[in-house]
């Protein structure tokens, strides 16, 4: 499962329209609505894999519907959503607002997006993870403030936290839709000997999805993002992301396990 780096299920509280406003502008000041239809397209490529490897291109119009029915762009949206709204207070939800509504935000933003979207071609994507590798050797200094962004908000450690959640819950799903004739300790077995290979997998997409992001960008700039990211509101910012996108894959993950069990068995697979 793609780690990526993006709640657990939270209750709703009251809260006042003013602040539900705010969440959405910062929605759209993070280009959420454009991260949700990137991470649904890769979803649909990998989902198209899964077809491929585990169902021998069987799964047909009902496999399709259950896939698209997962990567719901609505849903998905809404569970970040929550997450902003139950993990911001009104100070960190102002500083998120002014920083990613602001001309710099919205450049870093746009540069994140075309960046994630570009990164689905492998090629691309293999140019970038050399291409950090390069520089972080001879010590450039947009490397440098990729290795402390990514250390500062402890993305590779999320990442594979996410990562291998997600693959629990998809070998879950199956073993739920009577596929797999495992026990959750065999579950647990396998996704912690895959590791190794996850933790490098995840560093590696995510070293060079940022250098590809932010290797444009002026120093200032980058310095400044640092600087957002290290401070209460980027914290808060960052964990409430992470929890949302945490929910998001774990439910789709499940999701396509109990999927694929549905229909292998269907058709006597």
């Amino acid at each position: 499962m793609r780690a990526i780096a993006l709640v657990i299920t939270f209750c709703l509280t009251a809260m006042p329209l003013w602040a539900d406003a705010r969440v959405t502008v910062l929605m759209d000041a993070l280009r959420l609505p454009d991260l949700v239809q990137t991470i649904r397209a890769e979803g649909l490529r990998d989902a198209q894999a899964i077809n491929e490897d585990m169902l021998d291109g069987q799964g047909g119009p009902f496999w399709e519907a259950q896939v698209h029915a997962l990567y719901d762009p609505v849903v998905m949206t809404d569970v970040l959503f929550r997450a902003l709204q139950q993990g911001l207070d009104d100070d960190a939800l102002d500083a998120a607002v002014t920083f990613f509504d602001s001309l710099r935000g919205q450049r870093i933003m746009e540069m994140e997006i075309a960046a994630r979207q570009a990164m689905m071609d492998e090629a691309v994507q293999d140019a970038s993870i050399e291409t950090y590798d390069t520089l972080a050797k001879a010590n450039d200094p947009h490397a440098v403030l990729v290795a402390q962004f990514v250390q500062t908000n402890d993305l590779l450690e999320l990442n594979v936290a996410v990562a291998m959640s997600s693959s629990y819950q998809f070998y879950r799903g199956m073993a739920d839709g009577g596929l797999l004739k495992s026990s959750e300790s065999d579950i647990l077995s396998d996704v912690w000997a895959s590791e190794g290979t996850v933790r490098n997998e995840a560093r590696d997409w995510l070293f060079g999805y940022f250098m590809l992001a932010y290797q444009p960008l002026d120093l200032a700039d980058l310095q400044a993002y640092l600087a957002f990211s290290e401070s209460p509101a980027g914290q808060a910012l960052n964990t409430a992301l992470i929890f949302g996108s945490e929910t998001m894959f774990k439910d789709i993950a499940y999701g396509l396990g109990r999927a694929v069990a549905m229909n292998a068995v269907g058709n006597d697979i």
